[in-house]
């Protein structure tokens, strides 16, 4: 039918195969290969330039949007996009918040620089120092200890920032060895024992932090004999701290270091900081168990703990302490993209910005499009050179552990069916949000090489790819909604292809729904404006955000169909020949709107402007017609949307069951939809024969769409010829719904609704 859903032969612009439920796509172009020459999508060869209708690009939308977004399941049947009493995140900040960030300064550290572990003594006041905020299990510490005391050297195995050094500078503090001295960072296993009794600076403990460690150049046994024999011969210790994959001999037995719990540190500092009393009570403070239930290193427990100290004092409001896990974040967001590229290399970066956009998506999928953007970044940096993508050599633990991220199994559906995929998501959702606007407004010299890797993320053949593009640029808008529209949304908008101009509707919605300001606005122009994409746009973001507004929404839709007419006729002089493919568009936002929370309202509206004029009649209609399309669970006999609404609103007495019966017989009366009005209803009665709720609400409806003999003559043709599936038998619910028809002879105007039960009828007049 005209107003429903592409038929097998129209390919939705720029998606994948179908999936069940009426997703249909043109199957996009591979992803290029990293450096590359990007061909301009605007000249590449076309597969039919079809639309994607615009119930199941919804669908997309919901499916694969960010957990951080907000966007709830809800949506998906009926729902709206922008339903609900907070957006995204959670911690009682909404997404703007977190995108927007704060202007605080959080430094962290323990006394000793965190940032890099040059060589030096330790002073035995600063051991002194952090002594009483050191807490560990004291029995498996002790047994440490015992152990550094026969073996002269030990080896802690552990991430980065979780107290490994300070747990190696308090094995010597209890050994009571002085003075202690920090080794040299980039010391290689076999310059270790250089490193030892050194003349001039002579010490009983030493803490190598990070042994730089390679493949080919792993720490042997010998390496430690060697150490261990100029140790004793100086009557000293060593413990030596590694990463998880750090390059080890099998014979190195390392000691995995289990780091204590936040809540444990943090009580522990504010003890040390206050009084036990003043302690307690402000580990009762509403904020601490948000932050404690976040996934934050030792060093920002610590930063806190003086933060609540502060706060105890006067020295910081309220605010300070509720926003303070925010803080903390945005400092470590910072921290990456400002450290140079030995220390954090620019493949990983890439990787990083890739995983705020794909956050919760497969890893494999995020690091083979990260690898697109680390190219476009090469290029930025030296367009001479031509950009070089190794194809080995990383590490996922490595890349998780950087990025403060997990690796989790998890279900998810595709075109084919459910599937199993090792998925990569950060311990705090609210990075993905800090990390993009930190990118976009922070280092502007990225903009280039980040535009050209959403255009090409826009151009994929994969629904999840295109709508995390649309997510990625919905954050930036809200970062920087002028810069975001001209260099990217405005790109897609005008576009001659749909599947762009359908990232651009994404965008906006989202975008919209992170309270992005003046988005209404954008579309309110682009709908009256002159240009078709733009037009094209605004149509299609009205279905999916234009519940908040409908009155408003739907004057703006009729305008555009208004627009359409007027434009056929001043060009063709006849306004028949209208463009059936805006047509389309309209009737799709229509029928998203009266599948959302207000469809009351909608219907209302509607039903007033109906008869107006031909437009508005138009529109109306071709909207109802596609919602009757929809179903429950999208299952191809599934209980109609529109139909549960049908019956609800005559079981509760609402004046939607004789507006939708209008709208019913309207269609049913209209030349130009007639066809596809009884074949909606055909459909309907299949689902019937399959489902009793369904043929009693069906009953219901039949009988008071007879209200004329035509109307009587139509209905009952059309139940006495129905085939069933694939020209099957009739079904037998058509002979029983036949029976409920009101005789032609006493029809004398539309009749009150009911309730059909199958064995009798119940007046709801």
């Amino acid at each position: 039918m005209s107003t429903g859903a592409p038929g097998p032969q129209q390919a939705a612009a720029g998606g994948g195969p179908q999936r069940p439920g009426g997703d249909k796509e043109t199957k996009g172009e591979a992803p290029q290969q990293p450096g590359a020459d990007v061909p301009d999508a605007e000249d590449k060869e076309e597969e039919p330039n079809r639309p994607q209708d615009a119930w199941s690009a919804r669908r997309d939308l919901v499916d694969h949007s960010p957990k951080a977004m907000g966007v709830g399941a809800n949506a998906r049947f009926g729902g709206s996009l922008v339903a609900g009493d907070q957006h995204g995140v959670s911690g009682g900040l909404v997404a703007g918040d977190v995108i927007m960030g704060s202007k605080t300064e959080v430094h962290f550290g323990f006394g000793i620089s965190t940032a890099s572990h040059g060589s030096g003594e330790v002073p035995q006041a600063t051991l002194n120092r952090l002594a009483p905020y050191f807490v560990t299990d004291e029995t498996v510490f002790e047994g440490l200890v015992e152990r550094l005391h026969a073996e002269r050297v030990i080896v802690l195995s552990g991430p980065h920032f979780t107290g490994r050094r300070t747990a190696a500078l308090m094995l010597l503090q209890r050994l009571e060895v002085s003075p202690v001295r920090i080794l040299v960072r980039d010391t290689t296993p076999a310059q270790l024992v250089q490193q030892l009794g050194n003349d001039q600076h002579p010490a009983r403990g030493y803490v190598l932090c990070d042994l730089t460690t390679r493949r080919d150049q792993p720490l042997r046994e010998p390496h430690l004999l060697a150490a261990r024999d100029q140790l004793i011969k100086d009557d000293a210790y060593l413990v030596i701290t590694v990463g998880p994959t750090s390059a080890l001999e099998e014979d190195i037995s390392a000691v995995e270091w289990v780091p204590p719990s936040s809540d444990a540190v943090l009580a522990a500092h504010l003890r040390e900081l206050t009084d036990e009393t003043t302690a307690q009570r402000l580990l009762t403070h509403p904020s601490v168990a948000e932050f404690i239930g976040r996934d934050h290193q030792l060093r920002e427990v610590a930063a806190f703990a003086k933060q609540l100290k502060r706060y105890t004092d006067g020295e910081a409001d309220e605010s300070t302490v509720r926003n303070f896990s925010l803080f903390s974040l945005e400092s470590q967001v910072q921290e990456w993209f400002e450290e140079d590229d030995e220390r954090v290399p620019l493949r990983d970066k890439a990787f990083l910005v890739a995983l705020a956009a794909f956050d919760g998506g497969s890893y494999a999928l995020t690091a083979e499009l990260s690898d697109l953007l680390y190219a476009l970044l090469q290029a930025t940096e030296n367009s001479a050179l031509r950009p070089q993508v190794p194809v080995f050599g990383t590490h996922i633990g490595k890349r998780l552990q950087l990025a403060r991220a997990r690796l989790d199994n998890e279900e998810e559906n595709t075109e084919w069916g459910p599937v199993v995929q090792a998925k990569a998501t950060f311990r705090d959702e609210r990075v993905s949000l800090v990390l993009l606007r930190e990118v976009w407004t922070g280092h502007p010299s990225a903009r280039p090489a980040l535009v050209g890797w959403l255009q090409q993320l826009a151009d994929d053949g994969r629904p999840l790819v295109r709508t995390r593009a649309a997510s990625t640029v919905a954050v930036l808008a809200y970062a920087d909604l002028p810069s975001t529209m001209a260099l990217v949304i405005e790109v897609w908008a005008t576009s001659h292809l749909f599947r762009h101009r359908l990232v651009a509707v994404n965008a906006l919605t989202l975008a919209h729904l992170l309270e992005a300001p003046n988005i209404p606005r954008i579309l309110d122009a682009w709908c009256e404006g002159d240009d078709e994409g733009m037009r094209w746009v605004a149509i299609r973001a009205y279905g999916l955000i234009g519940a908040e507004r409908p009155k408003q929404t739907l004057a703006a839709l009729r305008g555009a169909i208004r627009k359409a007419y007027k434009e056929a006729e001043e060009e063709d002089g006849d306004e028949d020949d209208i463009d059936e493919l805006m047509l389309e568009q309209l009737a799709w936002s229509v029928e998203l709107l009266l599948l959302s929370p207000a469809r009351d309202e909608v219907l209302t509206e509607l039903l007033k402007q109906v008869d107006v004029d031909r437009p508005a009649h138009i529109l109306a209609l071709g909207g109802f017609l596609s919602a009757c399309e929809r179903t429950k669970d999208d299952e191809r006999y599934g209980r109609p949307l529109l139909l549960d609404w049908y019956a609800d609103a005559v079981r509760n007495g609402d004046q939607a069951a004789d507006g939708i019966a209008r709208l019913w017989r309207a269609a049913l009366d209209d030349r130009r939809h007639t066809r596809d009005a009884l074949d909606a209803l055909s459909e309907w009665v299949r689902t019937a024969d399959r489902d009793p709720s369904t043929e009693w609400a069906l009953a219901s409806l039949l009988r008071v769409l007879v209200t004329t003999p035509a109307e009587y003559q139509r209905l009952s043709h059309l139940l006495r010829t129905l085939r069933g599936e694939d020209g099957a038998l009739p079904p037998p619910v058509a002979a029983r719904l036949l029976t409920v028809l009101p005789d032609p002879a006493e029809v004398r105007g539309p009749s009150t609704a009911t309730v059909w039960t199958g064995q009798g009828e119940k007046d709801h007049g």
